[in-house]
């Protein structure tokens, strides 16, 4: 699937719910759900910065396409990096570095995440990107 094939998915299962403690339950849930990061990945250069909580993205590059694992201290935030997951892993860099992430907005997370939890969320969005033009640009140079 595209990422806004992906992006749509997550839309189409969030309209669900109306109510906000609903769809924070959702989150918790995926990140319940969320492949579990493995301890040798949990390190420093892992570690997002501007997080108010402790998340850690792994990103490998195979064939051609980024693999994302994570994993977090905080229920919601496992929540949402699963998201992330959901609609990024599994693509080129090129397709991660092209994306418009509109499902964030049109679920409504953006307004109803603190501005800590906000901020966090643009860090990790942040990261994957510099993970994606990392392997662009290696794969370019060779």
């Amino acid at each position: 699937m595209t990422i806004n094939e992906l992006q749509d998915e997550v839309i189409a299962e969030f309209e669900d719910f109306t109510d906000w403690m609903d769809r924070y339950q959702m989150l918790i849930d995926l990140g319940n759900d969320l492949e579990v990061l493995d301890n040798q990945y949990k390190t420093e250069s892992n570690l997002i910065n501007g997080c108010q909580s402790r998340v850690w993205v792994q990103c490998d590059y195979t064939d051609g396409l980024i693999k994302l694992t994570a994993d977090s201290d905080a229920l919601i935030v496992k929540g949402i990096i699963a998201l992330l997951i959901r609609v990024l892993s599994n693509h080129t860099p090129t397709e991660i570095l092209d994306a418009d992430l509109y499902f964030i907005d049109r679920i409504g997370l953006r307004e109803h995440l603190s501005p800590t939890r906000s901020n966090g969320l643009l860090s990790m969005i942040k990261q994957i990107r510099m993970y994606a033009l990392a392997y662009k640009t290696k794969e370019e140079q060779q």
